[in-house]
């Protein structure tokens, strides 16, 4: 026997060795994978069996006292999208187009590891610190939320007519800095000056005032905490995933874009955010899902009362805050118990829905980034 035959046998077993290792570990994940599939698909059918007694109940008039829960779990979702969006996205569209590689790579893990934090958490400080907070300051804290967005928008036109010298001792690259220091002062001169102007206009007491005028009567927890609360728990995957989709648009678009003469901005606006529209678009959707099924921070933080109402001050009741306080005092087999867990089903096949449509625009995406960069 030759030397080298020799030598090639421990190489022919290590390579045996390999492939059996991986031909066990796709095994193993295609198994995982396909065990979530049929437990997906367990879960649906066991909802949609426990269901099926309300119609044979003949008790279909029951399924009216699902609306205000059903319009709770939007009008929730919906102040969370209101204030989760405008700020995931900025934040998205700033870190990935302008902001510096050294501070993207600080900033970047930070906010994606605000995910972390439980919604428990979340909806404890929102229900027993920032309610009642607003509660006693309702003026200052409207005044805020008004006044800081204006600020942003007042302190964008002020940087765009500086002269040049000035918007290169400011860069954008380092926005992420001074426009916390602006953001502070202009969060201190609201809760100052709102006080004062609220005097000034004869309205010391908001909650009077809106209940005397208006007929809106303020709770103290209401959709506007729950709106904050939520969106604060949203912000951190919806800014991950747009940030994503933004950071892969193929860099010879953008490029390109700047060399015919366009501005970075308005390359992100006319070049970046319309290649990477269907991930933006997937990001929402995700995170519409995440709040839609979202159950601590509404049930700590909403009041739980089921009403029919539009407005911000008032209270609401989600599909899954119901079903997290009454499932465990409802008697199995009865009209409670299967409306609960007819809510449950709703809930599932709206998320199922939402993140199936949300993972098919995404792959829809990539394909279009593989096929602009000329790969198959």
């Amino acid at each position: 026997m030759s030397p080298d035959t020799r030598a090639s046998r421990p190489t022919l077993r290590a390579r045996r060795l390999r492939s059996a290792r991986d031909r066990f570990a796709t095994g193993l994940i295609t198994a995982g994978g396909i065990g979530v599939l049929v437990a997906l698909l367990a879960l649906g059918l066991f909802l949609l069996w426990e269901t099926l007694p309300l119609l044979r109940l003949g008790e279909l008039s029951v399924l009216a006292q699902l609306t205000p829960l059903a319009w709770g779990t939007l009008k929730a979702a919906l102040f969370a999208l209101l204030f989760a969006v405008p700020v995931a996205l900025g934040a998205a569209m700033y870190s990935a187009m302008f902001m510096s590689a050294h501070l993207r790579s600080r900033i970047k893990p930070v906010l994606e590891l605000m995910e972390a934090v439980p919604g428990v958490v979340i909806g404890f400080i929102a229900g027993l610190v920032l309610a009642p907070w607003v509660e006693r300051h309702l003026v200052s804290a409207l005044g805020v939320a008004i006044w800081l967005p204006c600020s942003v928008l007042l302190l964008a036109f002020v940087w765009y007519r500086l002269p040049p010298g000035w918007r290169r001792r400011l860069p954008l690259s380092g926005a992420g800095l001074w426009l916390v220091a602006w953001l502070a002062a202009m969060l201190a001169l609201a809760l100052w000056a709102a006080p004062l102007l609220a005097s000034f206009l004869g309205v010391e007491d908001l909650r009077f005032w809106l209940d005397q005028r208006w007929g809106i009567d303020y709770a103290t927890r209401n959709a506007m905490i729950v709106g904050v609360a939520m969106g604060f728990a949203v912000i951190p995957g919806l800014y991950a995933l747009a940030e994503d989709a933004l950071a892969d648009v193929p860099a010879h678009l953008m490029e390109g874009a700047q060399a015919l003469g366009a501005t970075r901005w308005q390359a992100l606006w006319k070049v970046a955010i319309a290649a990477a529209g269907p991930g933006l678009f997937s990001a929402v959707m995700i995170s519409a899902g995440r709040a839609v099924g979202e159950t601590m921070i509404v049930l700590m933080a909403s009041g739980n009362t089921a009403l029919l109402s539009a407005s911000p001050f008032e209270g609401m009741r989600s599909m899954a805050a119901a079903i997290a306080i009454e499932l465990p005092e409802a008697a199995p087999g009865g009209v409670t118990y299967h409306l609960l867990i007819l809510a449950a089903l709703l809930l599932f096949v709206f998320t199922f829905l939402v993140n199936t449509l949300a993972e098919v625009v995404r792959q829809r995406l990539r394909r279009r980034y593989r096929r602009l960069e000329g790969r198959p």
